[in-house]
């Protein structure tokens, strides 16, 4: 791994899967790098993985920009994992226009924002990944959840569209459809159903797994679900 990928940005950072997956990816000997809109409780995981911190809103064209100009200084990345998104729930008839239009920007503008930006600085070698983290709604649109299967469709086109442009480049584009409920510190797991959630750090191991197939067998998209969620 360490001889293959060197280093890795993820974007959109909290104390769920992304830090499960910046802590996965430091145990496997890559570089890290985490940016969120806000990187004043990630002082710990930085410790932890040995990581650089950089506040940038992925929506933001400029802020991406700067986000990876700074990270030329020491070497772009050659993995980048987008992480972010946002949900506004409701009655269809009485979403609010500006709710949705953030949905997609975070859910999907953002994710094509910092694509476009990695993709750039992979090409001329020849090789890098870019990652996408989906959802349940990437491919299944809820009641009452419009926006948020709006973006996770778009930014599932998106990787689906960027991995038959890009893996003939050398370029490996995968889309992670995260089908159930994360286990976290804010949801436990069930006592009457002890396997019913994802466990985060399970999660991150299929990330790097992915990264280490070699390219003659290389998948554009994996769906993680524990074995007793209905699909």
């Amino acid at each position: 791994m360490s001889d293959h990928y060197r280093s890795a940005l993820v974007v959109g950072v909290g104390d769920g899967l992304s830090a499960s997956i910046a802590r996965a990816f430091a145990k496997a000997g890559m570089k890290i790098a985490l940016a969120a809109r806000s990187v004043d409780k990630l002082g710990a995981l930085a410790k932890e993985t040995g990581a650089a911190l950089h506040a940038c809103d992925a929506a933001d064209r400029g802020q991406v920009e700067k986000l990876f100009a700074a990270l030329d200084a020491a070497g772009a990345p050659d993995v980048v994992v987008y992480n972010a998104s946002y949900r506004a729930r409701g009655p269809f008839t009485e979403l609010d226009p500006v709710e949705v239009e953030k949905s997609l920007r975070v859910s999907s503008f953002a994710g094509f924002l910092v694509a476009q930006q990695a993709v750039r600085r992979m090409l001329p070698n020849g090789r890098g990944a870019m990652l996408f983290t989906g959802a349940s709604a990437s491919v299944k649109g809820y009641a009452q959840s419009a926006p948020f299967a709006m973006g996770k469709f778009a930014l599932r086109g998106l990787a689906q569209s960027m991995a038959r442009e890009l893996a003939p480049r050398g370029i490996h584009v995968a889309h992670f459809v995260i089908d159930g409920g994360i286990r976290s510190a804010r949801r436990a797991v069930p006592a009457d159903a002890p396997d019913s959630l994802l466990d985060p750090d399970a999660i991150a191991q299929t990330y790097l797994h992915v990264l280490q197939q070699p390219r003659s067998a290389w998948t554009w998209e994996v769906e993680l679900r524990p074995w007793v969620e209905k699909f």
